[in-house]
């Protein structure tokens, strides 16, 4: 029998949360920082379009299995929308469908957004990651194809409108929940209005638990390179790293003894012992000397895990 394959790179683990730059894809970003960190494995958690700038927490080993928990955070972005051109994209790289010399004054624009507050019904754009029957949106629009995509609930925790720097640009601010798409929001903003809008800039800068502070420019990434020494260069690229149980701060924590910690890894449940010890939670984590064991559930005295941790 023919030896399993060694994996290639580095099993290391943590989140990096980078600041895109515009005109760079998400994909093309993983790509980038998997090779640069030399890891063996490397997701993230909400895509960027090449367009937008901004937060892109990416997972490196490990820290993959807690994408989800990321993925369903809450997010705000800072986006502009450019009046009077509807466009295929609803953002500068489609063509212009639908114009309007109307132009809308700051009245009007803060009397409609609490409408567009609480929990709303979206279509999404028809350039989307939306699946239609078994086929994503954007493949079959670049293909000429006009799909009918179903409206969906999103929740919008909060909307802001920052300013009016000209009659034809406003710039908001919005907070909102999985699955919102903030091309969309221009879209329906303009179609509203009467005047028709685009989105003309999109700057994500907060997905949960991960701040605007954690931020890293890829150019402050890049510029490690120049670094000769290999060990230095990875080191010093390391630094970087938040702990993997950071992405799970939303969650009840339990810590557990050395020897708890061998019986999760190996599948087992731990009894939980405590006055403070949470009684029931369908999800948790546990940890040991502040390192992520296991995420699992808690029940009838017990830590179930379901997923663990090296």
């Amino acid at each position: 029998m023919s030896k399993p394959r060694k994996p290639k790179g580095r099993p290391v683990s943590g989140w990096l949360i980078l600041d895109k730059p515009v005109d760079f894809g998400s994909t093309e970003a993983v790509s980038k920082i998997k090779w640069l960190f030399n890891a063996q494995k490397c997701g993230h958690a909400g895509t960027l379009d090449p367009l937008a700038s901004g937060m892109l927490p990416i997972a490196l080993g490990d820290a993959t299995k807690t994408v989800p928990y990321v993925m369903d955070g809450r997010k705000v972005y800072e986006f502009t929308v450019t009046w009077g051109e509807e466009r295929l994209t609803d953002d500068l790289e489609g063509e212009v469908t639908h114009t309007s010399d109307k132009r809308p004054t700051e009245e009007d624009i803060l009397a409609l957004l609490p409408r567009y507050t609480g929990t709303i019904s979206q279509v999404p754009p028809q350039f989307s990651a939306i699946k239609i029957s078994g086929e994503r949106a954007y493949d079959l629009a670049r293909d000429g194809e006009v799909v009918e995509i179903p409206s969906r609930e999103v929740e919008i925790h909060r909307l802001t409108l920052i300013g009016c720097p000209d009659a034809d640009t406003a710039h908001f601010e919005v907070e909102c929940g999985k699955g919102t798409y903030v091309r969309a929001l221009a879209r329906d903003f303009g179609r509203d209005l009467g005047c028709f809008g685009h989105i003309s800039g999109l700057r994500r800068t907060f997905v949960a638990p991960f701040g605007e502070d954690r931020m890293v420019p890829l150019a402050d990434l890049v510029a490690l390179e120049k670094i000769e020494d290999r060990e230095e260069r990875l080191a010093s690229l390391d630094a970087y790293l938040i702990d993997t149980a950071e992405a799970l701060s939303n969650l009840p924590h339990l810590a557990v003894t050395d020897d708890q910690a061998h019986r999760l890894r190996m599948g087992n449940p731990v009894i939980v012992r405590g006055r403070d010890a949470p009684l029931a939670e369908p999800e948790a984590y546990a940890t040991a000397r502040g390192r992520l064991v296991a995420i699992g559930e808690i029940g009838q005295g017990e830590f179930r895990p379901k997923r663990v941790f090296g």
